[in-house]
């Protein structure tokens, strides 16, 4: 006994797994200005963080009143992204976090040599 199985069932069933995974690449789309809030034992600072994600990379300015804008490089896997910032004193802030939802992110801040923080961020609407 042979089976047969409409040519456009066949279609629709092999297309399944690249739509899935088109829609779970767009759930974490970093793209948008976000407002960080970066908790040092010295007080909390809040720069504007406005990403650009291509695939899994992320570029943008980084703006604070202290630092002024400089750029940002990094990359997003899953849920998870990195990027680093290179101050103009030398520096390198590097960012590691986690997506909590559409509209926040959180995780920890290494300054190099001069320690670290925390960071939450929220998607400007």
């Amino acid at each position: 006994m042979t089976i047969r199985i409409p040519r456009r069932a066949l279609i629709a069933l092999a297309a399944l797994p690249l739509v899935a995974f088109s829609t779970i690449r767009a759930a974490f789309d970093l793209t948008g200005t976000w407002t960080f809030a970066v908790v040092t034992a010295n007080g909390t600072g809040s720069p504007t963080v406005t990403l650009t994600q291509r695939g899994d990379t992320l570029t943008g300015p980084y703006a604070s009143g202290r630092m002024g804008v400089i750029p940002l490089g990094g990359t997003v896997k899953d849920s998870t992204f990195t990027f680093a910032v290179n101050t103009t004193c030398g520096a390198t802030l590097t960012f590691k976090g986690k997506i909590v939802d559409a509209d926040h992110v959180q995780g920890d801040v290494d300054f190099g040599d001069q320690g670290g923080a925390t960071f939450s961020g929220e998607r400007k609407k």
